[in-house]
């Protein structure tokens, strides 16, 4: 097998697969030791046409499948997408319109977050060869062996994409997954701005010099591990960035005393560079400081007891839609039910208010109760007595 190394191949192909309705994409990267993931391959599939990219050929320009990724008129299908998206976003074009099967499987009843595998071996019948899973996919040449593993992952995407749609469409459950690709095409999800690197987080507090310099730290560690291709974790941990906000240190001694800043650490080039940070995050605390609403984070005093039962319901309507729990609400969409009646959270909307989020408000007002019978739970009505005249 060879793949397309040039690209006047890979015109060809792009020129091949226009007015496909889909193209089935799939990529191999190496992102442990970097910030930027690096792309080492590229497979794709239409049901008429196939192909192994290597975007590490010399003479090779992405420009006409990124034209492609961009082009709404041929969905792009992947299996547990986010990462390739965010692939295609490094590179300027988020794959629009999207159809991720794995989120499809979890509407489909193929339970939480199912595997590409075992969605292949459900839906196919066949059992992949795993045996070239582990390949660096950075080296050169690979053998024909690892790229028929690579391109295999794609040439099944495309035969069970039709099948698993058709499932959703008759299922009336197509809507739901709809709703979920629009949300993963949104540019704001692959955002790298360093000043909304926070976001990423969870606050602790809510005072402005604590959120002030929790900014700060956060876009700092995020432009230098952008700047030296390095992952966030190996520049500061998470947990660093709350003690740092804590503790607001403004000179480099200070950050000897924080258990979570690595030993060394303040007599590295980073050190200054950090204390300086946070004394510009601190010049105007209350304007650099990020406002965050209540319904824009967990709730911080969600009652526990009410929290569980939603838990228990939650269980209990997913298993009465054969639908992953995972895919109509979180613990954290649960929290903020628990809380507040009008929370802004995904599980009090479309399609998960009517499969869920109404009853977990009925629920939490006594008009519903949970019901032990056998091996699984029901929803009942609860019946109120008259009240007497």
């Amino acid at each position: 097998m060879t793949p397309l190394t040039t690209t006047a191949e890979l015109s060809a192909f792009c020129d091949r697969i226009q007015g496909s309705p889909y193209l089935a994409v799939d990529t191999e990267f190496m992102r442990e030791t970097t910030y930027w993931p690096k792309l080492c391959l590229i497979q794709a599939a239409t049901p008429d046409a196939e192909a192994v990219i290597d975007p590490l050929a010399p003479d090779i320009d992405l420009s006409p499948l990124l034209a492609v990724m961009a082009d709404e008129n041929i969905e792009k299908v992947f299996h547990a997408a986010h990462q390739d998206v965010e692939i295609f976003s490094n590179l300027g074009a988020i794959p629009r319109p999207l159809f991720d099967t794995q989120i499809a499987g979890m509407a489909a009843g193929f339970g939480e977050q199912i595997a590409y595998d075992a969605l292949v071996r459900q839906m196919l019948k066949i059992d992949l060869d795993k045996s070239s899973r582990f390949t660096d996919w950075a080296r050169r040449p690979l053998s024909d062996a690892q790229l028929t593993y690579a391109l295999a992952d794609v040439t099944h995407l495309a035969r069970l994409f039709p099948m698993l749609r058709g499932r959703l469409e008759d299922s009336g459950r197509l809507p739901w997954v709809t709703e979920e690709m629009r949300a993963m095409t949104d540019p704001a999800l692959y955002d790298v701005d360093p000043e909304n690197a926070w976001k990423r987080l969870r606050p602790r507090r809510h005072t402005a010099k604590y959120l002030s310099v929790f900014r700060g730290v956060s876009a700092w560690r995020e432009r230098t591990a952008q700047t030296r291709d390095q992952p966030r974790g190996r520049i500061l941990k998470d947990e660093a960035i709350d003690e740092l906000a804590t503790q607001a240190p403004t000179e480099v001694d200070g950050l000897n005393r924080l258990r979570s800043v690595p030993k060394g650490f303040a007599g590295s080039r980073f050190g200054p560079e950090l204390i300086e940070a946070i004394k510009e995050a601190l010049k105007n605390a209350d304007t650099y400081a990020p406002v965050i609403t209540r319904n824009g984070q967990p709730a911080a005093q969600a009652p526990g007891a009410v929290v569980e039962l939603l838990k228990v319901l939650l269980k209990a309507r997913a298993e009465d839609a054969d639908v992953a729990s995972k895919l109509i609400a979180t613990v954290s969409d649960l929290e903020k039910i628990a809380s507040d009646d009008d929370a802004d959270t995904p599980a009090l909307q479309g399609w998960r208010r009517e499969a869920f989020g109404e009853d977990a408000l009925r629920l939490k007002r006594g008009e519903l109760a949970l019901v032990l019978d056998g091996a699984r739970v029901r929803v009942v009505e609860v019946r109120r007595a008259p009240k007497s005249v």
